[in-house]
């Protein structure tokens, strides 16, 4: 009886989750690389959340369409430590059928499917899976497990944007890791440092969420899953299983970096964007599509 009740509940907490067709089939796509990639999207998308839950979570408001604030490829593989890679969201990359533009274009034009076509062609990578967090989710997900430890090398001051982080390290709740992971006007390299704010946010995440605070408490537990459950969106072949296998990739050592970066550049089309290390990113990825891990001189978090 219990075997089928834990059974019963997986099976309603998989049905809970919203599915999309995120990974299409198109002609001339790349072939099955080794290991397992996962595309993790945090969309600003404020689907769901009514007038008083986006001033509560200081979201700003509707914009319409959303957008893919943070795009990340975790590659799990077959032996040794999984990489967690950001890609800068004003990456200058070729659009399927769209010219160049910022890789967080091809999501406000296409969705899920042309944003990882336009990732798999920019790497050389096959995504095996895709999830998709919106704002709201950040915040359910956090306060499902009681909060989450994260650390600012400084106290970050930016009124315009209503967003107020103490320096070092410090327990946060839902509505202020959203702020944690949003911001990045009060940071000395902007977009660059909220990417490393992004990736230790996600890997305090996931720490706390498999952590035995969480799974030795069921009340914490439930909270965690029901709450994932209803925020996340993920491709039609994947389950809830497949996300406990991404969290548990997660757990203990874990390599994170950003893509090499060459610099940036002033474009007609698309104002100021981000180009890649055209020699030391290809490279980057051809690791990585041979499941091989990366050499230290190819991490980096910054400039």
């Amino acid at each position: 009886m219990l075997l089928l009740g834990l059974g019963g509940v997986v099976f309603y907490l998989d049905q809970s989750i919203t599915r999309i067709d995120a990974l299409p089939n198109y002609p001339g796509r790349i072939a099955d690389t080794p290991g397992t990639n996962w595309l993790i999207v945090g969309s600003d998308s404020r689907t769901g959340m009514s007038p008083e839950e986006e001033q509560a979570l200081n979201t700003g408001g509707d914009t319409g369409a959303g957008h893919s604030d943070t795009i990340m490829i975790l590659h799990i593989a077959k032996s040794g430590p999984a990489t967690l890679v950001s890609l800068p969201r004003d990456s200058y990359v070729p659009i399927p059928g769209n010219g160049r533009d910022k890789i967080n274009a091809a999501f406000a034009i296409g969705g899920a499917p042309l944003l990882a076509q336009t990732v798999e062609e920019a790497t050389g990578l096959r995504m095996d899976h895709y999830a998709e967090i919106g704002f709201g989710g950040f915040s359910n997900i956090v306060d499902g497990i009681g909060g989450i430890d994260l650390c600012l090398d400084a106290p970050v001051d930016d009124p315009d944007h209503n967003i107020f982080l103490p320096g070092g390290c410090n327990e946060y709740d839902g509505a202020k890791a959203l702020d944690f992971v949003r911001e990045r006007y009060g940071l000395d390299n902007s977009d660059i440092d909220r990417m490393n704010n992004q990736r230790q946010f996600l890997s305090a995440l996931v720490n706390g969420a498999t952590s035995p605070s969480t799974f030795l408490n069921p009340f914490r537990l439930w909270g965690l899953a029901s709450n994932a459950a209803k925020s996340l969106t993920i491709d039609n072949g994947d389950h809830i299983w497949n996300l406990a296998g991404l969290a548990w990739a997660m757990r203990g050592d874990l390599i994170t970096t950003t893509v090499p970066i060459g610099g940036f550049e002033d474009t007609e089309s698309s104002g100021n964007v981000l180009l890649w290390d055209r020699d030391r990113a290809s490279q980057f990825f051809d690791y990585l599509a041979r499941d091989q891990q990366l050499p230290p001189e190819l991490i980096t978090v910054g400039l």
